[in-house]
């Protein structure tokens, strides 16, 4: 399969998790999702990872969002790594784990990349929206373990800007001022955004975070 891209429908797959055999879209319902690959069970970065996603748990759910990992390594380990995560990590791994043994998910969302390795998937991270459409991919080198605060960040940009006519500067934290779309007009402005606005530039309005 051609590599995903943004805007792309993020395939539907059925697979075997640590939490039964489940099928994506029936898994994500009506809501967000996040897909995220681990080269391998037993891997320290992987195992910082994963807790720290359990430990954000409370935080997906405040948002809609349903978590989902993979890698390419059997069922039965999966299910003695999460022992260690929890000691380790403090934590309880509160989402599923895919037992991608034959790949057959990583090659849907091409996670294997030759020139990094041959055997064992990159590390990668799939926003999905309700529309089932891919709306973020980040991919890390092994080496680099993932900032999850940042990726609830970018989901509530995404979450935001579905919903209204505004984008997120850059370093926005939710609660912060953003910024008018270009499309809309000044003569728009004030219906639309009845908090106000400051105009920077012409291309440049900034307004109130308008869902708060």
């Amino acid at each position: 399969m051609a590599t995903l891209r943004l805007g792309d429908i993020a395939p539907n797959f059925t697979a075997e998790t640590t939490e039964g055999t489940i099928d994506f879209y029936n898994y994500l319902g009506d809501g967000w999702g996040v897909l995220f690959s681990h080269p391998a069970d037993f891997t320290p970065v992987c195992t910082t990872e994963l807790g720290a996603t359990a430990k954000l748990g409370e935080e997906f759910k405040k948002r809609n969002v349903k978590v989902l990992a993979l890698s390419v390594d059997p069922l039965g380990k999966h299910q003695e790594w999460i022992n260690d995560i929890n000691e380790t990590q403090n934590t309880v791994v509160n989402f599923p784990i895919i037992a991608d043994a034959d790949r057959k998910v990583s090659e849907l969302y091409d996670l294997i990349h030759p020139n990094a390795s041959e055997t064992f998937t990159v590390r990668s991270v799939f926003v999905i929206g309700p529309d089932h459409k891919v709306k973020l991919i980040i991919t890390y080198p092994a080496s680099t373990g993932r900032n999850f605060n940042e990726l609830l960040r970018v989901i509530d940009s995404l979450q935001l800007t579905a919903n209204y006519q505004v984008a997120t500067p850059a370093n926005w934290q939710s609660g912060e001022k953003v910024v008018i779309a270009t499309s809309v007009k000044d003569e728009e402005i004030e219906a639309k955004f009845p908090k106000g606005y400051e105009r920077v530039k012409p291309y440049l309005r900034l307004t109130p975070q308008p869902n708060l």
